[in-house]
């Protein structure tokens, strides 16, 4: 049988990537560590045209366990974009802190081989190893700051709770194995047509272990606990990238999952997830206001946004699955950015991330305070950034659907979420004090960084036709 190659270019550069990056890293001195940076930035826009060129491509690989659709090749552009703006907002970061370039970049580019495994996966097994390959690279990079006793207290949490999310995965993997004697996508979506939509009680819950498993991903409440110490404690380049990639390829596995071949016979799950939304966007809000660290606001902000997330899922449909690969990237741009600021503010092996610490940037640091301010706008959901934008369609998606109430939970919500976000822009521009900030000459890849995502932040809000049909286009794509 004639193995096709094709789905797995883009995943294989990366790797490729990370392989020479891991060699360089062994005869580069120490001086010459900068290169590491540029070598990651050309293996990714290698696997980046890539997937632009495979773009339109329809077909299966390893017995269809490997998909190549609009679907995973929108996914991995994410992901490319998401690492590429890791990977030089760490330029800097890393001279700081004074971590090994070389097995940060690796484990950059190995965690994102597995996001984009996970986006094609078409087989349940598949996307479990995805999973794997980028859980374990994250947990490592949340602790590679080895002298401090808070980042490994951090990866220490994040493994711990992320092995739980595993056993939930593995044993509703195997139930639904057991149940419809098959891990293939499409042959468990036969096996339901076969049984006329009436799914066994052990498919059931190995459908609701799935629910639990991803839930804990992508920090839904009340699988959240893990979020706030994880992200405060880990390097910020990599919180970032967390916070924008993790989510994202759990996201990716939800929708492949649940939104095509096991929605329609999961009785009882569109209540469970309704739950999930409101409580996650709820109690994510309701502690980001009282919190000290702009860094911490951030991690319960991102949960917050998982709850959004989350009303797509429930809505469902050609609407609530493009509108939530939409938003995708508005939070991308939005999060990775407002990270990039909080790096701007280190000094030295501190971080400077506490509300006091932006005070006076506005006047000391213009262009940050003005990149900050359109990001906690379009997180609040302003017009017309791009998260008024995202969120406009996720809840036009619930009222399209039935699901009313929910986008009115949503909607306020996100003006409760403005409290905590104009906080940020009021110490900026209203108070006295806080650090100075690295100039354009200390970082200009971070500057560069920064302005990538006002750019998309702006152009997702004013300009969203684009990204909408390859949204909608990449999500119909699904099969």
């Amino acid at each position: 049988m004639e193995i096709n190659f094709l789905p797995l270019l883009p995943g294989a550069q990366v790797v490729l990537t990370a392989l020479v990056v891991l060699v360089f890293d062994l005869f580069l001195k120490e001086e010459e560590k900068g290169l590491l940076v540029w070598m990651s930035v050309l293996g990714l826009a290698l696997a980046g045209g890539m997937a632009f060129f495979l773009w339109g491509g329809e077909e299966g690989a390893f017995r269809d366990t490997l998909r190549l659709d609009f679907f995973s090749l929108f996914f991995t552009e994410f992901f490319i974009a998401a690492a590429l703006l890791a990977v030089l907002s760490s330029a800097d970061y890393l001279k700081e802190t004074r971590i090994p370039a070389g097995e940060y970049y690796a484990l950059v580019l190995f965690g994102t081989f597995g996001m984009i495994l996970m986006a094609a996966a078409n087989d349940l097994i598949l996307f479990f190893l995805g999973l794997e390959t980028m859980s374990v690279a994250v947990y490592i990079l949340t602790g590679i700051r080895r002298g401090r006793a808070q980042s490994s207290e951090a990866a220490m949490k994040y493994f711990i709770i992320g092995s739980f999310a595993t056993g939930f995965l593995l044993y509703g993997t195997a139930l639904i194995f057991g149940a419809a004697g098959s891990t293939h996508l499409g042959r468990i979506s036969t096996f339901l047509v076969g049984q006329s939509g009436q799914s066994s009680g052990i498919f059931t819950a190995g459908v609701f272990l799935l629910l639990i498993g991803l839930a804990f991903k992508v920090a839904a409440v009340p699988f959240h606990f893990w979020v706030p110490d994880v992200y405060e404690g880990a390097p910020t380049p990599v919180t970032g990238f967390m916070a924008a990639g993790v989510k994202a390829a759990a996201f990716a596995g939800w929708l492949r999952i649940f939104l095509h071949p096991l929605a329609p016979f999961t009785p009882g799950s569109a209540e469970v997830l309704w739950i999930l939304a409101f409580l996650t966007m709820t109690a994510g809000n309701l502690l980001a206001i009282a919190q000290s660290s702009v860094k911490r606001m951030l991690a319960y902000s991102s949960i917050a946004h998982a709850g959004y997330l989350l009303i797509g899922i429930v809505a469902g449909g050609e609407a609530g699955g493009a509108a939530v690969l939409f938003y995708l990237w508005t939070y991308g741009a939005m999060t990775l950015g407002a990270f990039g600021v909080v790096i701007a503010l280190k000094k030295g092996d501190e971080d400077h991330d506490g509300y006091k610490d932006f005070a006076g940037l506005g006047w000391k640091r213009p262009f940050l305070a003005m990149a900050m301010s359109l990001f906690m706008l379009s997180l609040a959901g302003f017009p017309p950034l791009g998260g008024f934008t995202g969120k406009f369609y996720l809840f036009r998606a619930a009222v399209v659907s039935g699901h009313t109430d929910l986008a009115i939970i949503g909607a306020l919500n996100s003006v409760l979420s403005v409290i905590y976000y104009l906080r940020v822009i009021v110490m900026m521009y209203m108070e006295e004090g806080g650090v100075e900030g690295k100039r354009f000459f200390d970082a200009p890849a971070l500057y560069l960084v920064i302005a990538v995502a006002v750019v998309a932040t702006l152009y997702l809000g004013l300009l969203p036709a684009t990204m909408l049909d390859l949204s909608r286009v990449s999500f119909l794509s699904l099969r």
